[in-house]
């Protein structure tokens, strides 16, 4: 075992031991509940710091504008009592569920109604919380509308916006490559190792300070133009690498010469008719973390997930295009192998969405520490789930969510 593992499970064991209401408590914050800085999004800290990124990083606001708010209608049930058999056979009820998964906020939406909302570990209605990779499927629906306009090809080598790029791994790759992410580049996603690339985009990003006797890239354009190795050609395998949707955000900031704070505002947040502006952390050259920095409030990454629902119309209106949406299904399970068939035996990637299941209309936005957006266009269904999980990835977890959505949806559209 090394030692990322260890102090992994020193920090799950935290999270049941520890009393998470005296992080970041007293007037001054006692040394013992201040939140260490290069752990602050690992367990027990992440209860906290899900919903305060702005006090432990730097962040740009994606303004809400000055819309009215798209009022959802309510039609609440009561779930709490509603079981399931969850992955390791045992009977839960969606109240057992909830309060054993680490649960911040969950909300679920029946033909547009909200059904369930149910607010835990201190958040609110308008608490921010950070959604990971979540965020990839928010800034790719952006890249959908600027195909449309014609503004970007998904055809089109990423080089040919980024000319930069041909130098790198990238050179050759589509943008449609690189929104599958199954461009044969180098990229290693591990998250608890310390050399790995990911967590050079820790400290590229911000997220992570640098460590002495280490070089590392200053921002995230920098660690980019770094990555100059393939190991397989472009095309032949779907692997995961959220760096490919920072090469995807350069490229919009790059036809737009927008920022892309400014951008994902101008195009989606202040049509959505959202109730509170979002939020990404920022490296030190100012751009957005579009893989994994952005926050939002529960209410309004469900009013996202409607928009996806409703074929791209939010709002009353037409916001992301419908056809780029259905191309999200257009997807190859054949490229789509372990580890990510464990959780998903019948998925596949497309677009920056997980596909739950490349014969039917469900599909996802999700991220590490449970954050999950799940959209099923065949029930009708959206459900929205917040966490802070004491792991990155959890397969059992994972299953297990869906299994509770899945009987959610069963008992609204027999009920």
């Amino acid at each position: 075992m090394n030692s990322r593992e260890v102090i992994s499970r020193l920090f799950t064991y935290k999270v049941d031991s520890m009393s998470t209401k005296q992080i970041m408590r007293g007037r001054p914050v006692d040394i013992a509940n201040r939140i260490p800085r290069d752990d602050w999004d690992r367990a027990p800290w992440n209860r906290w710091t899900f919903q305060n990124v702005r006090q432990i990083l730097p962040t740009v606001e994606v303004w809400r504008g000055q819309g009215n708010i798209w009022q959802l209608p309510q039609a609440l049930r009561g779930l709490e009592k509603l079981s399931f058999i969850n992955n390791a056979k045992k009977k839960l009820s969606i109240d057992q569920w909830l309060n054993t998964s680490y649960t911040d906020g969950f909300i679920v939406t029946h033909r547009g109604s909200i059904v369930y909302e149910r607010y835990m570990n201190n958040m609110t209605e308008r608490s921010l919380h950070l959604s990971q990779s979540v965020a990839k499927s928010i800034v790719a629906s952006v890249a959908g509308i600027l195909i449309a306009r014609r503004l970007l090809d998904p055809n089109e080598a990423v080089a040919a916006y980024l000319p930069e790029l041909r130098e790198t791994a990238w050179s050759g790759a589509t943008l449609q490559q690189v929104m599958d992410m199954t461009t044969g580049v180098r990229y290693v996603e591990d998250y608890e190792a310390l050399d790995s690339d990911i967590a050079l985009t820790d400290i590229a990003s911000g997220w992570r300070l640098p460590r002495k006797r280490q070089p590392a890239p200053a921002c995230v354009w920098d660690q980019i133009l770094t990555l100059k190795d393939k190991v397989r050609e472009h095309g032949e395998l779907f692997q995961y690498r959220s760096i490919e949707t920072d090469v995807m955000a350069h490229c919009m900031e790059r036809v737009t010469q927008t920022p892309l704070a400014e951008l994902i505002s101008r195009e989606l947040w202040s049509r959505l008719g959202c109730e509170e502006s979002a939020d990404f952390t920022v490296d030190s050259a100012g751009y957005p973390l579009a893989c994994g920095g952005f926050s939002a409030t529960l209410r309004d990454y469900a009013r996202f997930g409607l928009m996806l629902l409703n074929n791209g119309i939010g709002n009353q209106q037409q916001i992301v295009p419908g056809e780029w949406l259905d191309d999200v299904f257009n997807c190859n399970p054949k490229i789509f192998g372990k580890p990510y068939t464990d959780g998903l035996p019948k998925g596949a990637y497309r677009n920056q969405f997980w596909v739950e299941d490349h014969k039917k209309h469900a599909f996802m936005a999700r991220g590490v520490f449970g954050q999950l957006i799940y959209v099923n266009r065949d029930e009708n269904l959206v459900a929205v789930k917040l966490s802070s999980w004491p792991e990155f990835l959890s397969v059992p977890r994972a299953i297990d969510t869906q299994i509770a959505i899945h009987t959610i949806a069963k008992y609204l559209n027999h009920a």
